[in-house]
């Protein structure tokens, strides 16, 4: 298997260029001065352009062109005015305007205008480093290039280079990035970042036998560079080389922190999750507190199956964070985790307080549906409603979320009539939403209103006619009540030609097959259910045809596993009740 870790570059490399897609500058057109008001780099040296009646028409009209749409004839008047007034500031608006219609050409024309005009602009520099890079034109690029490499003193000289590595990677033609890169560190082949950004070129061309050559080189050098055995790693031949490279470095050089995190996780992509533990219990040992690091091990435990282990280092983490408050770091997965390792003990209280602090984010309304779970299930149901109402939903698929948990919430506390209302309002704003229509249905059937549930099936099967659920919803009702027993039959044949392995599915087959006398039909259809999925509904269903067998000892052995799985199943207890049977 491949491995996965990426180059670990240093902290103090800067960006190659900036992103393609600058933000825009609003041009002050009601500026006082006779001067051009721009925002521009302060670094760069503007000239003063005299704002003649004719200059101040050309950018207000562009301006509302752009704005009404039309990018092109915008671009062409500023870049007019651009080249007419030598004014950077306009060429670089020219460049945005373009940038933005995602016309690369165009933007580079006015790249070149810019810079032309500003050329100590470093930002005009960036710009048109990075669309070169787009183009066919390396060429153009590489003066530049060999100057900055000059002008650098010797000892930034290094990080220089692999700044020009980065950016080369980004070009359309690989193979002249690759000559272009030889060509610019030649003159400094003795040190090790000229090799390493050779061989990182080489690695991202697909010649990774030079790869492996320049990475060795490099590390001759400098035996004990992390970037240099982080490079050799990347560029090894398969997972075996990759940690025989980092663990003789780590024995060599136990405290190089980066390279023990690469080697972590290249245990984690093999799934040796115990041994990559132990490879972040030592860097924990080197700083106790360690963000990402506790993350690490909060999450490792979490595959391991360490429970305690985990609310340990995740707590440590969020402790850490709320010293330390970092705005990169994302506490929602590790409150997530919290909150379901407490609610498994049945810890409610502290479930809650993890889920409370879950922030607006993807999972805010995951964590506020959960926290309403928890409320309902310790009987405080008006609470549990209280902050479903207080969700702000996003759209109509989240409305419909929180209408399903609430309903489910009545349903699950013998509120069924409630929960019918709760789905019928929803319903109303979205009468074909075909997950309110299935669950309106099992409503309505609770409080044995048989006509709506039936008629609400019979539309969701209209509107959804791949819905297996609604053909088997329809068809178990009809055999639960004994009635209309071969249409039951023929919908639920439906729904398990749709999903023949659906356990309920084939739960229901069972039960119509017992309803209509087929007892060998319905065991075996029960068993196979059972088998897929030993839900409890299923085993009071078997159990209950073993009995009709005269099989009781094994009916009442299916019965004493739903006992012990659900003791307060209201199934087992009506048909225990029905039949006379005890366990």
């Amino acid at each position: 298997m491949k491995k996965a870790f990426a180059i670990v570059t240093l902290s103090s490399l800067l960006s190659a260029c900036a992103g393609v897609t600058p933000g825009s500058d609003a041009i002050d057109a009601a500026a006082a001065s006779t001067t051009l008001a721009v925002a521009a780099s302060g670094a760069d040296q503007l000239p003063a352009v005299p704002l003649t009646k004719e200059l101040m028409f050309k950018i207000l009209s562009s301006e509302i062109i752009f704005q009404s749409g039309n990018w092109q004839s915008a671009y062409v008047t500023l870049l007019g005015a651009a080249q007419q007034a030598r004014d950077p500031r306009l060429a670089r608006r020219a460049a945005e305007m373009a940038l933005s219609a995602k016309q690369a050409n165009e933007a580079l024309v006015a790249i070149r205008l810019w810079r032309e005009l500003a050329p100590e602009s470093e930002e005009a520099t960036q710009y048109y480093l990075g669309f070169i890079m787009l183009s066919n034109n390396l060429d153009e690029a590489r003066p530049i290039l060999d100057k900055r490499l000059k002008d650098t003193p010797p000892q930034a000289r290094g990080v220089m280079m692999l700044q020009i590595q980065n950016l080369l990677a980004r070009a359309q033609d690989k193979t002249g990035a690759f000559i272009l890169l030889e060509q610019l560190v030649a003159p400094y082949m003795s040190t090790s970042e000229a090799h390493l950004a050779l061989a990182q070129e080489a690695f991202s061309t697909g010649n990774n036998i030079r790869a492996r050559e320049e990475a060795q080189i490099a590390l001759n050098l400098k035996p004990d560079s992390e970037l240099a055995i982080l490079t050799s790693a990347q560029v090894a031949a398969d997972n075996g080389d990759v940690e025989r490279i980092l663990t003789d470095f780590l024995n060599k050089y136990p405290g190089s922190r980066e390279v023990r995190v690469a080697y972590a996780r290249t245990l984690i992509d093999q799934k040796q999750y115990e041994r990559a533990r132990s490879q972040f219990e030592i860097l924990l040992k080197s700083d106790k507190q360690d963000a990402p690091t506790l993350l690490a091990l909060g999450l490792l435990n979490v595959q391991i199956g360490d429970s305690k282990a985990v609310e340990s280092y995740l707590t440590a983490y969020l402790d850490q964070l709320h010293l330390h408050p970092d705005e990169s770091r994302d506490t929602t997965q590790a409150l997530l985790i919290l909150a379901r390792i407490a609610a498994d003990r049945n810890d409610t209280d502290t479930a809650l307080k993890w889920l409370s602090q879950v922030e607006q984010g993807d999972a805010y309304l995951d964590a506020q549906l959960r926290r309403a779970q928890l409320l309902s299930k310790r009987g405080d149901m008006a609470t549990a409603r209280k902050v479903l109402a207080d969700i702000e939903t996003n759209g109509d698929r989240e409305k419909t979320q929180v209408a399903q948990v609430e309903s489910q919430l009545l349903r699950d506390a013998n509120h069924p009539q409630e929960a019918f209302n709760v789905i019928e309002i929803a319903l109303k704003a979205d009468p074909n939403n075909a997950d309110l229509l299935y669950d309106y249905a099992m409503t309505a059937e609770k409080l044995n209103n048989l006509s709506t549930m039936e008629s609400t099936l019979r539309k969701l099967i209209k509107l959804a006619p791949e819905n297996q659920q609604a053909y088997n919803a329809l068809g178990y009702s009809l055999a639960d009540r004994n009635i209309r027993l071969q249409e039951a039959l023929m919908l639920i044949q439906k729904a398990l030609a749709l999903a023949p392995h659906d356990p309920f599915i084939v739960d229901s087959m069972g039960w119509v097959q017992y309803r209509l006398g087929n007892l060998d039909e319905a065991e075996s259809q029960l068993r196979n259910a059972y088998g897929l999925l030993p839900d409890p509904e299923i085993g009071v269903h078997l159990g209950e045809v073993l009995w009709a067998k005269g099989q009781k000892t094994a009916a009442q052995k299916f019965w004493r596993e739903v006992q012990y799985k659900d003791p307060q199943n209201d199934s087992l207890k009506s048909t225990l009740t029905r039949l006379g049977a005890n366990l």
